[in-house]
C-alpha cells in the first residue's frame, strides 16, 4: 500500500508503506547487488571555443550554456552529492564507430585553420560552425559520454549526467549538423553494445528538435530503440525533414524501432509531455526491456525557448526522468545537449536550463519529484499525434497489437501559442524550482506483526504501534467491513499501520511498508486515518485478483474529479490467472498513471493482494516493484504499500528495497497482454477518460468505440473455426424454425385475441341494450 502526501511547501513527498507476510526468512535488503551513487561528468575546457564572425544562425551557441547549468547544480548544493568523474578525449577508433575516416580526417585539419578557412569548411555543413579548439572540445564532450557509460556498466555508479558541449545529436554520419561535431549519444549506444555486449539499448531524444542522426545512425538496427519528440508542424520547423514524421518507424530489421512523435503545434505542456510518456514510450520501451537508457537532454523543449516555444515546466522533466529510472535496473545516463540562448527576457532562458538540468540531476539523485500543478487533458494536436504514432506502430509492438487506430488527419496548421502571459506562468515554475522542500531524515519505515521476530529493512525504521481500538477503525470505515475488526490480529496490525502512518505525515520518513492479515481493511483504514488527519486527497490502489470493495466512509469511487477536499480514489486492478502479465503493465502506464497525475494525490496508497507474490510467480512481485517506483513519481515522495500476510518473505523484501531507493529488478522483454485483458482496458479506458483526460489516447472517441468494436468482431472471428461455423448455421436453421413457429404462435394469438375482441364488443353491446331497457322502465 503506497501512501503519499503533500508538505507544508505544497510539494508531495512519497512515503511507503509495504504490508507482507511475516515469515521466518525476515526482510533483508538487496536481494541483488545495486550500485549506488549518480555520477556527474564536467570540464570547463569544453567552453573553450566559440563563434568568431557573425553568422546569425549559430549565434545563439555559446560557452554560457553549459557553465550556467554547472554553476546551477554547485550553487544547490547537487554537485558535492554527485560522484566526480574524470574527463578524457575520445579516440579515434571510438569515433569511428559511429563516423566516417573521411569526416574525422577532414575535422583534424581544423585545429590549424585560419578564419577565413574555418568560415569556408563550416558552410560546407548545415547550421554549424567550427574553431581551432573544437575538435579538441568534441572529443572531451564524447570522451565524457563513454566515461560515464564505463562507471554506469561497471558498477562504479548507478546513474549519472555528462555536462558535455559540443552537442551530439544532429550529427551525421559523414556530416557536422546543427552545433553538433560527433554524435555523442549515437557512439556511446555504439560503445556500450561492442564493450558490454548489450543487445538492447533505449535511446529517449527530447530534444525540441528531432536528431536525424542519432535515427540514421540506427533505423537499421533492431538493438537500439529510438524514440524522439520534436517540433515538427508539418515540416515546417527545421531540420524540416519528412523522416522525421511518425511514419519513419526504421528500415529492414530496424523497422518498429523508430519512434517519431512530431508536435505539430507550439505551446505543449507538462500534460503533452505526459501523456506521450504514457501512451507510448513507456509501454514500448517495458516491451523491448532495454539493458542501457540514454538521454539526449535537450531542454530547448522547455518553457520559455524562443526557438522551442514549449511550455513544460523544468519540474516536468524530473518526473520524466523518473519515469525511466526503473528501467534497465536502473542504467541511465543522461547526455546534456545544451540548446537554451544564454539571454532570453532579463536571462529567463538561463534559469529555465539551470533548473531543468537540476531538477533533472535531483531525480538521478533519488529526490522527490515536485509536484506538478494544474494537470489537464493534453491538447488535441498532441493526442492527435499520439494517436498517429500508436497506428503506425500497433503491427510492431505486443502493447499496441490490439489498438486497430486508424491514422488521424492532422487538424492543426503551424500554430504559435504563448507570449507574455505564457512565459510569465513559466518563470514563476522555475522561480518555485529553486526551493525544493527538505526531506525527512530517514527514507522508510517498517512494521510487521507484533511479537514476532523479523529482522528489518537496512537503513530503515523499526515501528511498532499499540493495538487499535475499535474506536479508531470505525472511524476510517463502515459497514460489512466492521465484521473484521473483531479480529485482534487485524486490530494489531492496523495499530502498526497507523503508526506508520503517522510516521510518514510528520515528515519523519518518505515511505513506510506493513504486515497486515486484511488488505482490503487495512487500505480503507490507511485512507480513512490519512483523511481524518486532514491529507485532502487519497488514491488508493490496489493490485489483486480478489474481489475488493471500498470501505472506507470518504471512498468516491466514480472518478469524479475534485469532487471535494477529502476525497479517496479507489482503482482496483484484478489480475488474470496466467503465465503472463503484460496486462498489468498496460494498466499501468495507460490507466493508473494518468488517473493518478490527474488526480493529484496528497498521499498514494498501494494495496498489493494476493495475487502471487511468491516465488511461483516471481514477476509479480517484480512487477510490484514497478508500480511502487512509477507511483512515486506523480506524488513526490509519500507512499506507503501494503502487502497481505500471505505473500511470501522474497517478495516483501524486493519491494522493500524499491522503497529504500533501489531500482526495480529488470523484467526482460514483457510479452503482449491477451486479448481480453486489451479489451478490459479499452473498455475501462473510454470510462475513465470521461473524467480524466490523461487517459485520452486518440483523437476521438469514435476512433475508440470503432476500435472496440473492431476488436470485438476480429477475436469472435477468430475463435470460430469451420466447424462453429456449421455449427452455427445449425442454430440458424433452428433459430429459423422457432421463428416460424414463434410468428405462428403469434398469429395464432391475434386471432385468439380478435376473437375476444369481438366477444368483448358483443358483450358491451348486450349490456348496452339492458341498460337502455332499464333506463325505459325506469321513465
Amino acid at each position: 500500500m503506497v501512501i503519499s502526501k503533500t508538505n507544508e511547501n505544497g510539494a508531495v513527498s512519497f512515503e511507503q508503506l509495504l504490508i507482507g507476510e511475516d515469515t521466518d526468512a525476515g526482510l533483508t535488503r538487496n536481494c541483488f547487488e545495486m550500485a549506488s551513487g549518480s555520477a556527474l561528468i564536467y570540464d570547463e575546457e569544453m567552453t573553450q571555443y566559440k563563434l568568431l564572425w557573425d553568422y546569425p544562425e549559430c549565434s545563439i551557441e555559446v560557452p554560457e550554456r553549459l557553465c550556467v547549468s554547472h554553476t546551477a547544480l554547485k550553487s544547490q548544493g547537487l554537485l558535492e552529492r554527485c560522484v566526480s568523474l574524470p574527463v578524457r578525449e575520445a579516440t579515434e577508433e571510438e569515433i569511428l564507430l559511429a563516423h566516417s575516416a573521411e569526416y574525422l580526417a577532414a575535422v583534424k585539419t581544423t585545429p590549424s585553420m585560419n578564419l577565413e578557412e574555418l568560415q569556408a569548411f563550416s558552410l560546407q555543413y548545415e547550421a554549424v560552425y567550427f574553431h581551432q579548439n573544437i575538435y579538441h572540445c568534441a572529443k572531451l564532450a564524447l570522451g565524457a559520454t563513454l566515461q560515464l557509460v564505463d562507471s554506469v556498466m561497471t558498477g562504479k555508479v548507478r546513474n549519472g549526467m555528462a555536462l558535455v558541449r559540443p552537442p551530439g545529436h544532429h550529427s551525421q554520419h559523414s556530416a557536422a549538423n546543427g552545433f553538433c561535431v560527433f554524435n555523442n549519444v549515437a557512439v556511446a549506444a555504439h560503445y556500450a553494445k561492442r564493450n558490454y555486449n548489450l543487445t538492447r539499448v533505449l535511446i529517449v531524444d527530447w530534444d525540441v528538435h528531432h536528431g536525424q542522426g542519432i535515427q540514421y545512425s540506427f533505423e537499421d538496427d533492431p538493438s537500439v530503440l529510438y524514440f524522439s519528440w520534436h517540433r515538427y508542424e508539418h515540416q515546417q520547423f527545421w531540420p524540416n525533414l519528412h523522416e522525421s514524421d511518425y511514419n519513419a518507424v526504421g528500415k529492414g530489421k530496424g523497422t518498429g524501432f523508430n519512434i517519431n512523435l512530431p508536435w505539430n503545434k507550439v505551446g505543449m505542456d507538462n500534460a503533452d509531455y505526459l501523456a506521450a510518456f504514457f501512451h507510448v514510450l513507456l509501454p514500448v520501451a517495458y516491451e523491448f526491456s532495454p539493458e542501457l537508457v540514454l538521454i539526449s537532454a535537450g531542454f530547448d523543449s522547455a518553457v520559455g525557448d524562443p526557438e522551442g516555444h514549449m511550455s513544460a515546466t523544468p519540474q516536468c522533466f524530473a518526473h520524466l526522468t523518473h519515469l525511466l529510472m526503473s528501467l534497465a535496473g536502473g542504467k541511465l545516463c543522461a547526455c546534456l545537449n545544451p540548446s537554451l540562448p544564454p539571454v532570453f527576457r532579463g536571462g529567463y532562458n538561463l534559469d529555465s536550463l539551470s533548473q531543468s538540468v537540476c531538477q533533472t540531476m535531483r531525480a538521478l539523485l533519488g529526490d522527490p519529484a515536485p509536484p506538478l500543478s494544474g494537470l489537464a487533458a493534453p491538447c488535441v494536436s498532441a493526442v492527435e499525434s499520439i494517436q498517429n504514432v500508436r497506428a503506425a506502430h500497433q503491427q510492431y509492438w505486443g502493447c499496441l497489437s490490439q489498438d486497430l487506430l486508424p491514422v488521424s488527419e492532422p487538424s492543426t496548421k503551424r500554430l504559435r501559442e504563448g507570449g507574455e502571459e505564457e512565459e510569465s506562468n513559466g518563470q514563476s515554475a522555475v522561480e518555485s524550482a529553486q526551493a525544493p522542500p527538505a526531506a525527512p531524515p530517514m527514507r522508510t519505515a517498517i512494521a510487521t506483526p507484533a511479537g514476532q521476530e523479523r529482522s528489518s529493512l537496512e537503513q530503515s525504521l523499526r515501528v511498532e504501534g499499540s493495538p487499535a481500538t475499535l474506536e479508531q477503525a470505525a472511524r476510517c470505515i463502515r459497514g460489512a467491513a466492521l465484521k473484521s475488526l473483531e479480529d485482534e490480529k487485524v486490530l494489531c496490525s492496523l495499530g502498526n499501520l497507523f503508526a506508520v502512518l503517522d510516521k510518514i505525515m510528520k515528515k519523519e520518513v518518505r515511505n513506510g511498508l506493513a504486515v497486515v492479515p486484511d488488505l482490503p481493511t487495512a487500505a480503507a483504514c490507511a485512507a480513512g486515518h490519512a483523511i481524518n488527519s486532514e491529507t485532502d486527497r487519497v488514491l488508493v490502489v490496489f493490485l489483486g485478483d480478489e474481489e475488493v470493495y471500498c470501505t472506507s466512509q470518504h471512498c468516491n469511487q466514480q472518478f469524479l474529479q475534485g469532487s471535494s477536499l477529502c476525497v479517496s480514489v479507489l482503482l482496483c486492478v484484478p489480475l488474470q490467472e496466467s503465465e503472463t502479465r503484460g496486462g498489468l503493465l498496460q494498466v499501468l502506464f495507460t490507466l493508473v498513471l494518468p488517473v493518478a497525475y490527474g488526480f493529484g494525490p496528497g498521499l498514494v496508497v498501494t494495496a498489493l493482494g494476493g495475487w502471487g507474490l511468491s516465488g511461483a510467480h516471481q514477476p509479480d512481485w517484480q512487477r510490484a516493484c514497478l508500480s511502487l517506483i512509477t507511483l512515486n513519481a506523480c506524488i513526490d515522495s509519500k507512499t506507503s504499500p501494503s502487502t497481505q500476510q500471505d505473500s511470501e518473505a522474497q517478495a516483501v523484501g524486493p519491494i522493500g528495497s524499491s522503497l529504500l531507493g533501489d531500482p526495480a529488478p529488470v523484467l526482460g522483454p514483457q510479452p503482449a497482454p491477451s486479448r481480453e485483458d486489451a479489451r478490459e482496458v479499452e473498455r475501462q479506458r473510454q470510462r475513465l477518460q470521461q473524467h480524466w483526460g490523461l487517459v485520452q489516447a486518440a483523437g476521438e472517441e469514435r476512433s475508440h468505440a470503432a476500435a472496440g468494436e473492431e476488436r470485438s468482431h476480429a477475436a469472435a472471428g477468430e475463435e470460430r473455426s469451420h466447424a462453429a461455423a456449421g455449427e452455427e448455421r445449425s442454430h440458424a436453421a433452428a433459430g429459423e424454425e422457432r421463428s416460424q413457429a414463434a410468428a405462428g404462435e403469434e398469429r395464432s394469438h391475434a386471432a385468439a385475441g380478435e376473437e375476444r375482441s369481438h366477444a368483448a364488443a358483443g358483450e358491451e353491446r348486450s349490456r348496452a341494450a339492458a341498460g337502455e331497457e332499464r333506463s325505459h322502465a325506469a321513465a
